[in-house]
C-alpha cells in the first residue's frame, strides 16, 4: 500500500507563477496523482512570500530564505500527504513546506522530489 493518500505541489509565488505560465510540482503532482488515483490539492499550500531562488545560496541561506514562506489554504487534517519538488538540495523548501501542513494536522508528510542536487 501506498503511505499517502493525497498530494500537494510546492506552490510558486503567483508573481513567478504569472512570469513562468506553469508550476512544474503541480504538473508532476498531477500526473501522479491520477496514475495511483488519489486526490490532487493544488491549493493545499500557498506561498506566503515571494522569496528569491535558492540556486547559489548556502544551506543556512537556504533556510532564511523560505522560513515561513508557505501557508496553509486548504484542509489536510488526518490526510497522508505526499509533497511534491522538482529539487531537492538541502530540504529546506521541503521542511518549510511540510511545517504548515504539520500544523494544520495532517497525519504525516512524505517528500517526493525529481532529483536530488549535492
Amino acid at each position: 500500500a501506498i503511505p499517502f493518500d493525497c498530494i500537494v505541489p510546492v506552490p510558486l509565488h503567483t508573481e513567478r507563477l504569472r512570469r513562468r505560465g506553469y508550476n512544474q510540482e503541480a504538473l508532476l503532482g498531477r500526473r501522479i496523482a491520477q496514475r495511483v488515483g488519489v486526490p490532487f490539492i493544488e491549493d493545499a499550500l500557498k506561498r506566503a512570500k515571494e522569496t528569491r531562488s535558492q540556486v547559489g545560496l548556502t544551506a543556512v541561506e537556504r533556510g532564511e530564505n523560505v522560513r515561513d514562506a508557505f501557508a496553509l489554504q486548504s484542509s489536510v487534517a488526518q490526510r497522508r500527504v505526499l509533497l511534491i519538488d522538482d529539487v531537492c538540495t538541502t530540504g529546506s523548501t521541503l521542511a518549510a513546506c511540510a511545517a504548515p501542513l504539520r500544523a494544520g494536522d495532517a497525519q504525516s508528510v512524505w517528500a517526493l522530489t525529481l532529483s536530488r542536487e549535492q
